[in-house]
């Protein structure tokens, strides 16, 4: 079995591939030249991240593949569908990335309510001449404790942002479309754990209601989760987060809110027009922005890279 990890895969992935006697193709090949390529070299499992894209053409084209890997959990760059009724298997890693999404959750929330994300980009200009000022200026900072946290989303990186939440001395709510429950463990480092049930709700408005701090965290959306009707029932003072997926919350309307000061302050990792955000995102002072970071750890890159290697063996089992 050969595999074209064609956006790349860690080392302890390619370990586990060849202690398994499978060839790894180290190539990284462009995606008008990428369907010649793997029937060159009679390619049978085609991996990849957001960068390349696995269309119906591509599949069609390439008789040899048996398997396409997301290594991720959105499969919104794949067809999915089209690639199982034409008899491929499709993985991707849900978990794998999970805890590192979530950090980057909280990385944003703890810039926006101590002001690190304006303090960063100011301290080098006026550090010197205005630190005064700028001291007062970042004052009405705020602590999480004690502060209701609403996730939107319950799947792993929803569950793990629920769980830093409470770890924190957080409140939770979360919104999902089916209301359900979920019990939620957390470790500790002298080996004890605790169990929480932690129950969801379709309910907007109170969702919305006397929320702090609001982390989006469901797939893509055809829609949006969060705009102008969400946005007027939002506590003034809020601050919002978003992982998920460029296009579940109004930019236009997300700004128009900062501006008026209902919401305090807000994070994308993640655009409505990526790669090339809108100039009016990218130079508000009260936007914490990332380049679609969430997760892009060396920790969740050798989790992502073991769980799409130990899948591919063991449908290889089967083939």
């Amino acid at each position: 079995m050969r595999v074209l990890a064609n956006d790349g895969i860690s080392k302890a992935g390619e370990n586990v591939l060849k202690e398994a006697g499978i060839e790894l193709v180290e190539a990284k090949v462009s995606q008008e030249h990428l369907a010649h390529f793997i029937n060159e070299n009679q390619i049978d499992v085609l991996l990849v991240r957001s960068a390349t894209k696995v269309r119906q053409d591509l599949i069609d084209a390439c008789p040899s593949l048996k398997i396409i890997g997301r290594g991720g959990v959105g499969m919104d760059n794949i067809d999915v569908e089209y690639a199982i009724d034409k008899g491929l298997y499709v993985i991707n890693t849900p978990n794998a990335s999970s805890r590192s999404v979530a950090e980057m959750v909280f990385a944003h929330f703890f810039s926006l309510a101590r002001f690190l994300h304006e303090s960063n980009r100011m301290m080098p200009l006026e550090g010197e001449t205005n630190f005064t000022a700028l001291k007062k200026s970042y004052s009405k900072a705020h602590e999480l404790e004690g502060k209701t946290l609403g996730v939107i989303g319950f799947g792993g990186i929803g569950q793990e942002v629920v769980k830093m939440g409470i770890s924190l001395g957080m409140k939770v709510k979360v919104l999902t479309r089916t209301p359900h429950t979920k019990t939620l463990t957390l470790q500790f480092f002298d080996g004890q754990k605790l169990n929480f049930e932690v129950s969801s709700n379709n309910n907007m408005d109170e969702f919305l209601k006397d929320t702090d701090f609001i982390s989006i965290n469901t797939p893509k959306t055809d829609t949006y989760i969060l705009d102008t009707p969400q946005f007027e029932k939002m506590k003034t003072g809020v601050f919002i987060v978003n992982t998920a997926r460029g296009g579940v919350i109004n930019e236009v309307t997300l700004l128009d809110y900062i501006e008026s000061g209902k919401i305090a302050g807000a994070a994308l990792d993640v655009f409505e027009n990526e790669p090339t955000p809108e100039l009016a995102i990218l130079m508000n002072p009260n936007l914490s922005l990332s380049p679609h970071l969430g997760g892009n750890t060396l920790d969740a890159q050798d989790k992502i890279g073991v769980e799409l290697a130990s899948q591919i063996i063991e449908i290889k089992k089967n083939l």
